[in-house]
C-alpha cells in the first residue's frame, strides 16, 4: 500500500471522524434510510382495500392516482434536490426529506377525510421526502464506492426494494387491528424518526478522496470527465438510458401499485398461504427478491459490465411479465412467479445509478441521476392510473397492460446491447 493511498484513506476519517468518515458506516446509514422509506411505495397496495371501503363512491382509478402522484413527486422534483445536495451537501436535504415523510403518513392517517387529502399528504409530501432520501443515499454510495459502484448502489437500492419485506406483514397486521388510518399514522411517526437519525450520519466523501488500493473493474468503462447536467443532456446516450429506464420501470411499478387488483383479476385474491392473505405474503416474498436483485445484478455488473447485465435481466423480465398473463386461477403459480418478476426487475435501480456515475462522472452524480430518475415518474403514469384505466376497459383484467410492459422490456434489452453499449464504449475510448 502506498503512502499516498494511506493518506487518502485517512482523509475521510481525519475530516469527519471514525464513524462518519467510515464508508461502510455511510453505506449502512444509507441502507437504513432506504428501508424506512420503502413502505411508502411497496405498502400502498395494502392500504387500498381500506381506502376503497371508506371512500366507496370513488372509482379505483382515482385511488390508484394517489400512488401515481407519490411516484411523480418522488421523482420529478429530484433533479432540483440532487443539484442542491451536490452543491451544499447531503445532511440538510436529508433532514428536510425526513420531515416530509414524517408528515406525509402522519397527516394522512390523522386528517385525511377525502382522497384529495391523500393526494397531498401521501402523494406530494411523502413523495417529495422519499425522493430526496432516495437520490441522496444512492448517489452517496456511488461517490464512496467507485471501486464497487454496482454493488454499493445495489445494496443501497436493496434497502428500498427489500426493506418492505421486513414490514409488509406487520403493516398488514396493523391495518387489521388499527384500520388503515391508524396504521399509517403509527408507521409514519416511526419511519420519520429513524430517517432523521440516519440523516445525521450521512456525508459526502471529502474532495480528493479515493478508496485505498482502488482498482477499476475491468469490464466497466468509466469516464475521466465530470459532466454537468447540461453537458449530460447534450449526449445521446443519456436519452437512450432515459427511454430504457422508462420502459423497464413500467411493468414493475404496475405490479407493485396494483398487486391487490391484479390478484383479483387473476382470481387468486381470496387465497391464503399458511393462514396469511396471499397478497401481503407474496408482496413480502417479492420484497426479498426485489432487494436481492439489486445486490446480485449490481455485483454481476461490476464483473461483466452494465450493458450485458441489463440486456440479460431486461429480456428475462419481459418473459416473466408475459407469463403473468397465463396464470389465472392458480394461487400457486401467482405465489411462485411474482417473486421472480421482481428478481428480474429490481436491478434497474442499481444498474442505472451505477452507469450514470460511470458514464457521466461521480462529482455531479446526485443531480445527474436525479434527472434520469424522473423516468420513473413518467412510468408511474402508465403504471398506476394508466394501467388501472386500461384494465377497467377489459373488465378489470391486467393482461393488456402486461403485454405492453413485456414488449417494453424486450425493447430495452435490445437497446442496451446493440445501441447503448457501442455508443458508450466509443465515446470513453475517445477520451483516452
Amino acid at each position: 500500500m502506498s503512502n499516498e493511498s494511506t493518506a487518502q484513506m485517512d482523509l475521510a476519517k481525519q475530516t469527519y471522524g471514525p464513524i462518519v468518515g467510515n464508508r461502510w458506516i455511510q453505506l449502512a446509514a444509507g441502507v437504513t434510510a432506504m428501508v424506512v422509506i420503502s413502505n411508502f411505495q411497496y405498502a400502498f397496495t395494502l392500504f387500498t382495500p381500506g381506502i376503497k371501503q371508506q371512500f366507496a363512491t370513488v372509482p379505483y382509478s382515482e385511488i390508484a392516482l394517489i400512488y401515481t402522484l407519490f411516484i411523480l413527486f418522488e421523482t420529478w422534483p429530484v433533479p432540483v434536490a440532487g443539484y442542491f445536495i451536490d452543491k451544499f451537501g447531503i445532511r440538510n436535504l436529508m433532514l428536510f426529506g425526513s420531515v416530509l415523510i414524517f408528515l406525509g403518513w402522519t397527516l394522512g392517517g390523522l386528517f385525511a377525510t377525502s382522497v384529495f387529502h391523500l393526494y397531498i399528504y401521501y402523494g406530494v409530501l411523502a413523495g417529495t421526502g422519499a425522493g430526496i432520501i432516495y437520490i441522496a443515499t444512492v448517489a452517496n454510495a456511488v461517490k464512496w464506492f467507485p471501486d464497487k459502484r454496482g454493488l454499493a448502489a445495489g445494496l443501497t437500492a436493496a434497502g428500498f426494494g427489500g426493506g418492505s419485506a421486513l414490514t409488509l406483514i406487520p403493516i398488514s397486521g396493523s391495518i387489521a387491528s388499527m384500520g388503515w388510518a391508524g396504521a399509517m399514522t403509527a408507521w409514519g411517526i416511526g419511519q420519520g424518526v429513524v430517517a432523521i437519525a440516519m440523516a445525521m450520519i450521512l456525508h459526502h466523501p471529502p474532495k480528493g478522496w479515493v478508496p485505498k488500493d482502488w482498482v477499476q473493474p475491468k469490464a466497466v468503462v468509466q469516464t475521466r470527465l465530470e459532466f454537468s447536467a447540461t453537458q449530460m443532456m447534450s449526449r445521446k446516450e443519456f436519452y437512450i438510458m432515459y427511454i430504457m429506464f422508462l420502459m423497464v420501470c413500467a411493468g414493475g411499478l404496475m405490479t407493485t401499485g396494483n398487486m391487490s387488483q391484479i390478484a383479483k383479476s387473476l382470481n387468486v385474491f381470496d387465497a391464503t398461504v399458511m393462514g396469511i392473505a396471499i397478497v401481503p405474503f407474496v408482496a413480502t416474498l417479492a420484497g426479498v427478491t426485489n432487494a436481492f436483485a439489486r445486490i446480485m445484478w449490481g455485483a454481476v455488473s461490476d464483473r461483466f459490465g452494465r450493458e450485458y447485465t441489463m440486456a440479460f435481466a431486461f429480456a428475462l423480465e419481459g418473459v416473466l411479465i408475459f407469463l403473468m398473463t397465463q396464470i389465472s386461477g392458480s394461487p400457486i403459480a401467482f405465489m411462485i412467479l411474482m417473486p421472480f418478476v421482481f428478481l428480474a426487475w429490481g436491478e434497474i435501480y442499481a444498474l442505472f445509478s451505477a452507469i450514470t456515475g460511470d458514464v457521466f462522472g461521480p462529482k455531479n452524480a446526485t443531480g445527474n441521476y436525479g434527472i434520469l430518475y424522473t423516468a420513473k415518474g413518467l412510468a408511474s403514469i402508465m403504471a398506476g392510473w394508466g394501467a388501472a384505466a386500461v384494465a377497467a376497459v377489459y373488465a378489470g383484467s391486467f393482461s393488456v397492460p402486461y403485454y405492453i410492459a413485456a414488449t417494453f422490456d424486450i425493447t430495452a434489452a435490445v437497446l442496451a446491447l446493440f445501441v447503448l453499449r457501442p455508443i458508450i464504449r466509443k465515446r470513453i475510448a475517445g477520451e483516452a
